[in-house]
């Protein structure tokens, strides 16, 4: 069932930002080959019997661009870990062993680290913000047979990529489909993608288009030069096509410029727009246009409606020194998975964990959650918020959840 907040506190605007998935790399994909990983004769989980450990390889960006996202997600994947194996670090006697490796954000750093780390025995990875990264280490693990979960890399192309792939964090399919809930039905509906004229505003005018426009919306866009300062001509543009939808996908220091111009125009009171709402640090980015708008989200602290999963992720994050934010869920989702796969799969065999995974249903940070068995998506709810207050002040406040299913992305079968 859906919730809903009293219509008093309901914005008549909505937002979507893909701004800051740009900045993750979220869309984009590397170019370095995957490549089998060598043979070792060094010992790790692959051994049979007994109670080995289960060793995991965590490769995340530890430095780089996304040093601040990858922190959250290990942040909530130790959480995740000690929650999962109830501060035991052990699940069906076989100890959790945790290796660190920093990918710096480089695919072919990832995959080298990922290949050692295989060569040693491991038969579980985990990790990743950048999708280029993701889609390097997808096809590696399915060489190799390990189980590969990664994290919140938000390209369709994960889903279904192989059978030993997983993900523990949402996709951009249903960002998408959680801004068309607000539009409600799509058909003869204009839609307005607003974006820089780059292969990220791009990607996000194809999506929509694919999305939304699959459902009888008529999308369009507006497109501005990366280089543009003065954006209110393109500000104006969007309101003189009257849309009943804006969907903002918008990278780089101008964002705050456009806001102000989106205001400043009148925009934000004409019609419904939508972006994503990103990490704490962007909050500000909005500036007085945050308190007129609406946003999609993944996670903010709170959006799971204090279940008690999400109260044991904050507890444990804040307790150890570390601060809740957007992909802190990806990492504790990922260690769930992990420990679920060993105790109900195998601590040795990555085909069994696969089998176990398949179709699980459980209790996650943002509710109720599941493995689809078809593609290995995970079906998650997704939440509409606002920003309230002001300055450092802002914070997010929960306008609406939507049901997993109803913002499932499309069946995807694995290959491989």
């Amino acid at each position: 069932m859906r919730r809903r907040a009293s219509r008093s506190s309901r914005s008549r605007t909505h937002v979507r930002t893909l701004a800051v998935l740009a900045a993750a790399g979220l869309l984009l994909t590397g170019c370095t080959a995957a490549g089998k990983a060598g043979e070792s004769d060094e010992g790790g989980s692959g051994k049979t019997g007994g109670t080995a450990a289960v060793k995991v390889g965590l490769v995340y960006s530890r430095t780089g661009l996304l040093a601040d996202y990858g922190k959250q997600y290990r942040d909530g994947f130790m959480a995740g870990l000690d929650y999962a194996t109830k501060g035991t670090g052990k699940v069906a006697g076989h100890r959790i062993e945790v290796t660190e490796q920093d990918d710096a954000g480089d695919p072919g750093k990832a995959v080298s680290a990922a290949k050692n780390l295989i060569g040693k025995g491991y038969k579980v990875l985990a990790g990743t913000t950048d999708s280029g990264v993701a889609l390097q280490m997808a096809p590696l693990a399915a060489q190799n047979k390990v189980l590969y979960v990664s994290g919140p890399a938000a390209t369709d192309a994960v889903t279904g990529i192989n059978g030993y792939t997983f993900r523990s964090g949402r996709q951009s399919y249903q960002d998408i489909l959680t801004a068309g809930a607000m539009l409600g039905d799509a058909a003869g509906k204009k839609v307005t993608v607003l974006a820089q004229d780059s292969t990220f505003g791009q990607a996000n005018v194809a999506a929509v288009k694919a999305v939304l426009g699959a459902k009888g919306a008529k999308v369009g866009s507006v497109l501005a030069p990366p280089s543009a300062t003065d954006l209110t001509p393109f500000a104006r543009q969007v309101k003189a096509g009257g849309p009943d939808l804006v969907f903002v996908a918008w990278a780089g220091s101008t964002a705050p410029a456009l806001w102000t111009a989106l205001d400043q125009q009148g925009v934000l009171g004409a019609g419904k727009v939508v972006t994503g709402l990103a990490g704490t640090a962007s909050y500000p980015v909005f500036g007085a246009a945050g308190s007129k708008v609406s946003f999609l989200a993944h996670y903010f602290p709170g959006a799971g409606g204090g279940n008690a999963v999400e109260k044991a992720m904050l507890d444990s994050v804040t307790k150890a020194g570390g601060t809740p934010d957007l992909f802190t869920p990806d990492g504790f989702t990922a260690a769930q998975m992990i420990v679920h796969a060993v105790a109900e799969g195998s601590a040795t065999d990555p085909a069994a964990m696969v089998k176990a995974l398949e179709g699980w249903t459980f209790d996650g940070v943002k509710g109720k959650a599941q493995v689809r068995a078809e593609d290995h998506a995970l079906v998650q709810p997704m939440f509409v918020a606002r920003l309230t207050g002001k300055g450092a002040a802002l914070k997010p406040e929960l306008l609406d959840t939507e049901p997993m299913d109803t913002v499932a992305p499309p069946v995807k079968p694995s290959a491989g």
